[in-house]
């Protein structure tokens, strides 16, 4: 593989910030979905790939999203274009005689006689699924606003009444107003966060 231009880098990273306010410009279908075959191909363990996204779009659903979010997040969620729900599911391991033909066989039972192994993996899995997710949509011109602050049982409640699906996190999307960003916070150093041995 090449290194991508110092530009990519930039937008992916070094430019890129988290937004609270939102121009008024919408975000197409078509987005969310390219934006979901980039997520998809992001590795996870024995490609496992449990993330599962609800897009936030309609006034009806955002209306419930709004009920279980905490006071600060309100205003960012309600004006973003978008709010996307990164969830995990916990029977994501029935999936695997497709996604994991080769190893299903010893997979599946292992996580589906294991609720809190199955549970884990999920959590876990989704969470890179979810990093995936950030840096597809920045690639494709989208800024985000990833939050927690919310009531996730009334998450679950709302949208997954009924499902294994669990909700790991909520990210806004659309466009954001960069001359409303708070000035960026500092980062650790290599030496204070990183070794090599």
């Amino acid at each position: 593989m090449s290194i991508i231009a110092k530009e990519a880098i930039a937008q992916l990273f070094t430019d890129a910030r988290t937004h609270n306010v939102w121009l008024d410009k919408p975000v197409s279908d078509e987005t969310l979905r390219e934006l979901y075959e980039l997520v998809k191909w992001g590795p996870t363990s024995a490609n496992t790939t449990p993330a599962r996204i609800v897009f936030v779009k309609s006034p009806e659903a955002k209306a419930k999203l709004l009920e279980c979010m905490a006071p600060g997040n309100v205003d960012k969620t309600r004006t973003a274009p978008v709010t996307a729900i990164i969830a995990y599911d916990l029977k994501f391991y029935e999936h695997l005689p497709k996604l994991f033909p080769n190893g299903a066989e010893k997979m599946v039972p292992m996580f589906s006689g294991d609720a809190a192994k199955a549970a884990g993996a999920a959590h876990m899995n989704s969470s890179l699924q979810g990093g995936y997710f950030i840096l597809a949509a920045r690639a494709l011109g989208l800024d985000c606003g990833p939050m927690a602050g919310f009531d996730a049982q009334k998450v679950n409640d709302t949208f997954f009444a009924g499902t294994e699906w669990r909700v790991n996190f909520i990210c806004n999307l659309g466009y954001g107003d960069h001359g409303k960003l708070f000035p960026r916070n500092p980062r650790l150093s290599f030496d204070e966060a990183a070794r090599i041995i």
